[in-house]
């Protein structure tokens, strides 16, 4: 949060970063100038043929929609046009990194407000009144086009991703503020949290063809059928299996396809052999975020949100339809899920133990969540860890870097077995066994009633606005470049 600052302030800043004194003055009193109603009051949201958006389901009443967008566009294309005015980021002076932090952060709240007030209008302009499934991402492509200068529009952040990550200015911050202010209302976040766990349309046209070939290789991810079991393996083995914007998309893929399929009843999630030369060979769970991609501006901010509202939480939660009704029972299609750890469960790996029903691990494989190195939020870790290691231990993992040996009693937390490297396919084949052994009616029963009390869809969603505005600052900050030239010396790695 930017400390308030007058007219005065505000211009001295700017000037003070070598940007036009009368061009910082002008851009000062526009901002200053264009005011919203206070939340709750207004004449209600008049945003084309929207009738009454604002107060449904406890949004905020608001002014007229695209009257207050037609104000607030030139704002944001003069504080885009100042910002490009300074040097790159990375290479700024002390003054000129201010007015550029402060122009950014001011955007980023004029965003805010402006969602904030007129949220139900904007959802239900996007979602034809809550009568389509719009997923995080093309939400926030769609409101883009509809809104130019609201949020970045796909060009923008193609243009921006050919830049490191250190010398980003941050629009895509705006996107952070549009979905934690979607996120926030309980109606219209809630309808966004369960558009994401919709199957993607790609696994509806190839369920039948996963059925007859009983494999499907993907880019990145390999799905087999066998028996009653859907494997999903990492496949990036030049990588250590780790995460970045193209293995999400194989990632679902490949879930919605164990999900859908009528004649698994389980799912198994592991990695692939590496060709790393230190693990040449041997099977390796994840790396967790291809931090050498987000170094050099390749992993965009969306990611993050695809990644825990969609692929993790698919898992967590399974499926939804059109006709799951909030506030009703749960009647997701889901499965239960076996992890299996090979080496190390790093970062991403590690918050899909989270959301699994049973942990098998090597000998001597290890897992941890690099937040600290790394200068982000840890997806959904820091709503799940505490209650699987209690809070004092979450925040040793998250805050203060503690790695977990499975073979630890620390470690039983969140493994439920440990076996040489050797006995890992049989003790997965007699997990797997085991299960099925009950079937799988009572098995989903149980998932379902599990999160009633340990994670409520409404949980998630409050959880979720917190990490969609904060995640987006953390992602374009300053302190993230350095972190990972510190930690995890990414000036000498290439892509």
């Amino acid at each position: 949060m930017q400390q308030p600052m007058t007219l005065r302030e505000r211009t001295r800043l700017l000037a003070a970063g070598g940007l036009s004194e009368t061009a910082s003055r002008d851009w000062a009193h526009a901002l200053a100038d264009f005011t919203l109603p206070p939340p709750g009051q207004g004449g209600g949201p008049k945003g084309g043929d929207l009738k009454g958006g604002g107060s449904k389901g406890g949004g905020l009443k608001g002014g007229d929609l695209e009257a207050d967008a037609a104000r607030v566009r030139p704002i944001f294309a003069a504080g885009w046009k100042l910002l490009g005015r300074l040097p790159l980021r990375s290479r700024r002076s002390a003054a000129e990194k201010r007015a550029g932090a402060a122009i950014v952060t001011d955007m980023a709240d004029l965003c805010w407000r402006f969602c904030r007030t007129h949220r139900r209008a904007l959802y239900d302009r996007l979602t034809a009144n809550m009568t389509r499934a719009v997923r995080v991402d093309h939400l926030a492509w769609q409101a883009a086009e509809l809104w130019p200068g609201l949020l970045p529009s796909r060009r923008e952040v193609e243009q921006e991703s050919a830049r490191m990550q250190k010398d980003k200015d941050g629009r895509e911050i705006n996107q952070g503020m549009f979905i934690g202010q979607m996120l926030s209302d309980r109606e219209t976040g809630t309808h966004l949290v369960l558009s994401n766990l919709r199957p993607l349309e790609e696994a509806l046209e190839r369920t039948r063809e996963f059925q007859k070939k009983g494999v499907i290789q993907l880019k990145t991810v390999r799905v087999e059928a066998r028996g009653q079991t859907g494997y999903l393996y990492f496949s990036q083995p030049r990588t250590l299996n780790a995460e970045d914007n193209e293995t999400i998309d194989d990632q679902e893929l490949g879930t919605d396809l164990v999900l859908l399929h009528p004649g698994l009843r389980m799912g198994v999630l592991r990695g692939d052999p590496v060709q790393h030369p230190k693990y040449k060979g041997r099977r390796i769970f994840s790396a967790g975020l291809n931090l050498t991609k987000l170094y050099h501006g390749k992993l965009p901010f969306l990611f993050y949100l695809r990644h825990d509202l969609g692929w993790l939480h698919k898992i967590y939660r399974g499926l939804t339809g059109p006709d799951e009704v909030p506030g009703e029972p749960e009647t997701t299609l889901e499965k239960p899920w076996i992890a299996v750890v090979d080496g190390f469960a790093i970062g991403g790996g590690c918050q899909l133990l989270l959301v699994v029903d049973y942990v098998i691990a090597e000998s001597g494989a290890y897992f941890n969540l690099p937040a600290r190195k790394e200068g982000i939020i840890p997806g959904c870790a820091n709503l799940r860890l505490p209650r699987f290691m209690g809070e004092r231990m979450a925040r040793q993992a998250i805050m203060f870097d503690k790695t977990f040996y499975v073979d630890s009693p620390e470690a039983a937390a969140l493994i439920n077995e440990v076996h040489p490297r050797e006995a890992l396919d049989e003790a997965v084949e007699r997990v797997c066994a085991n299960a099925l052994d009950s079937g799988m009616v009572s098995a989903s029963g149980n998932r379902k009633a599990i999160r009633v009390q340990t994670e409520p869809l409404d949980r998630f969603r409050e959880y979720m606005a917190t990490n969609a505005r904060e995640q987006a600052f953390c992602h374009l900050s300053e302190q993230l470049s350095h972190n990972l030239e510190k930690h995890w010396k990414a000036k000498e790695r290439k892509l």
